[in-house]
């Protein structure tokens, strides 16, 4: 059994991308999950002045001893203006100052999802290319598009949408098994 720690990289209240981890993450059975909102950490604005002055936030090391306590990680990128969120982004900064290989030995699951037809293909292209430079492993990924088309009361409507993310989530399970 491993232990996998899911978030999504929004900030609101009502992120869609939140909505589609939770259903990702209880779609995997066998391991230990977490799932946690980055909102309920205190996490400032990227500052060289503040990491002098006060050193790295609190909430910034808790969230990476979390990452650093679990085998495999499952993420939901949201994309603003065809990019990472200013919030998702703070956070890699935030965590790669303290330590550049923070995902160091981390099997990763990427998933994104936008009312686009695109799926916030984007900002998961993006992050597909940056985990790597800090030590995670990329997996498997997946684009999920048309939110509010393809998904109702937590069930994915589109069958062969449905398909893909149970192949996604085949190979992500045992690839962190072996």
């Amino acid at each position: 059994m491993k232990k996998i720690l899911a978030f999504a990289g929004s900030n609101s209240s009502t992120s869609i991308n939140h909505q589609f981890l939770t259903h990702i993450a209880n779609r995997i059975q066998g391991h230990e999950m977490k799932i946690i909102r980055l909102t309920d950490f205190e996490i400032p604005m990227f500052s060289v002045d503040i990491q002098k002055e006060r050193g790295f936030p609190v909430d910034v090391q808790v969230i990476k001893n979390l990452i650093a306590e679990h085998d495999a990680l499952i993420i939901s990128v949201n994309e603003h203006n065809s990019n990472v969120s200013a919030f998702f982004k703070n956070l890699i900064d935030w965590l790669s100052r303290i330590d550049r290989n923070f995902l160091a030995g981390k099997k990763i699951l990427l998933i994104s999802t936008s009312n686009g037809a695109r799926g916030a293909a984007a900002a998961l292209d993006y992050t597909k290319e940056i985990l790597p430079r800090f030590g995670g492993q990329v997996i498997e990924s997946f684009s999920f598009p048309s939110f509010k088309d393809n998904f109702e009361d937590d069930k994915v409507l589109n069958e062969v949408l449905d398909l893909g993310i149970e192949d996604v989530l085949t190979t992500f399970a045992h690839e962190i098994e072996s």
